[in-house]
């Protein structure tokens, strides 16, 4: 079995150099930049801020956690500036917007406007146009609620839940085979991308199980059992596998914290066997491929440092296997992932260059970059369940 990773000192000093860079350059630390918030990047960047707030500057990024939440549930829980629709896309009144900022969902935070209803599809446009995403939405609850049991926000908890409901009603369309679809318009009002994503409805299980097992009586907002009932059912007829380094990190990311659920909450353990059963397939494809010996200018970052996360599960649930009731079932599976474990240290020591942050491949996708590789230094906010 494998020891924890300790995080080095200079782990944190990047990581926290790399936030407040970022909390710069989009506006939320700097009253002279227009806020840019986009959801993703954002759901990770709490994360961060709540794990760099357990260090010595912890104060701040307390209230940068606090800020962000604010300025994404006003950005993108509005709609956008260029659309002749104003005020929260759930509709509601402000006062009952400020309330309830997630019920109408959350905007992607794209640079161009949703395809309008007479537009051509164009699937390269397509990945530029806004909208909400299932995946991005799922991340936000976790942000939450991470940030709800890190802050005792009274609120935080019901955010996460009410994202929740409305995420598994408004992405659930009869029309298109009763299952999840990859993006909504900014309302919820119908489907711009009807494919479904590989990982949705897992990714949604897992969250909704989290949520489910941790919001207190006293929280409010909705019971997930139906939401949770659903998601099942769609996830257990989806084949897992990928070598996509991204859709692997995240596997290996929702099978560490489905294992830190109380086993009264979590679903059968064949769910978490399965989960390791498809991560160790797809990384065992992915390690014959041998991407990391292409040149860092044919590297996408943070499709790398997802994997690097996820990686940093496997030692965690090794340590954590011998407690349960399936350690015999778990412990030969996360054996085999822990093969690929080191790969982790050497995805971060690549992108800790700082020529490699200097490369235009980094430039391009510079925010998401950056803050997905602080949570691979410091990824205890992220992977780590908050109590």
């Amino acid at each position: 079995m494998s020891a924890l990773r300790a995080v080095e000192p200079a782990d944190n000093r990047l990581a926290a150099e790399l936030m407040l860079a970022f909390a710069e350059r989009t506006g939320l630390s700097s009253a002279t930049v227009e806020p840019r918030r986009y959801l993703w990047t954002d759901a990770f960047a709490v994360c961060n801020c709540l794990a760099l707030a357990r260090g010595p500057d912890a104060g701040a990024f307390q209230a940068l956690a606090a800020q962000l939440v604010d300025q994404v549930h006003h950005v993108l829980g509005h709609h956008r500036p260029d659309d002749a629709r104003q005020g929260w896309i759930s509709g509601l009144p402000d006062a009952a917007g400020e309330a309830q900022p997630t019920v109408g969902g959350l905007r992607i935070g794209k640079p161009l406007s949703e395809r309008g209803p007479r537009q051509p599809y164009d699937a390269e446009l397509e990945w530029e146009r806004d909208g909400q995403y299932f995946h991005y939405l799922t991340r936000w609850m976790h942000a939450l609620d991470q940030f709800a049991h890190a802050s005792g926000h009274p609120d935080a908890e019901r955010w996460a839940c009410e994202l929740a409901q409305a995420a598994v009603v408004g992405f659930s369309r009869p029309t298109h085979g009763a299952r999840l679809v990859w993006k909504m318009t900014i309302d919820l009002g119908h489907a711009t991308v009807a494919s479904t994503g590989q990982h949705d409805a897992l990714d949604g299980l897992v969250t909704c199980l989290q949520l489910q097992a941790r919001r207190a009586a006293a929280v409010g907002g909705p019971d997930l059992t139906d939401a949770i009932a659903q998601l099942a059912a769609w996830a257990d007829v989806g084949d897992w596998r990928t070598d996509d380094p991204l859709g692997l990190g995240g596997l290996l990311a929702d099978a560490w914290r489905l294992m830190q659920l109380p086993s009264t909450a979590a679903m059968p353990s064949p769910l978490l066997e399965r989960m390791l059963d498809a991560a160790s397939a797809g990384l065992a494809a992915y390690a014959r491929q041998r991407p990391w010996q292409r040149p860092l200018s044919q590297r996408l970052a943070f499709r790398e440092l997802g994997l690097a996360i996820g990686l940093q599960a496997v030692d965690r649930m090794q340590a954590a296997a011998p407690g349960t009731a399936h350690a015999a079932a778990l412990e030969p599976r996360l054996r085999e992932l822990a093969r690929h474990a080191a790969l982790a240290a050497d995805i971060n020591a690549s992108w800790c260059e700082p020529a490699a942050r200097q490369l235009a491949t980094w430039r391009a996708h510079e925010d998401i970059n950056a803050v997905m590789l602080a949570t691979s230094l410091v990824p205890s906010g992220y992977l780590d369940l908050r109590t």
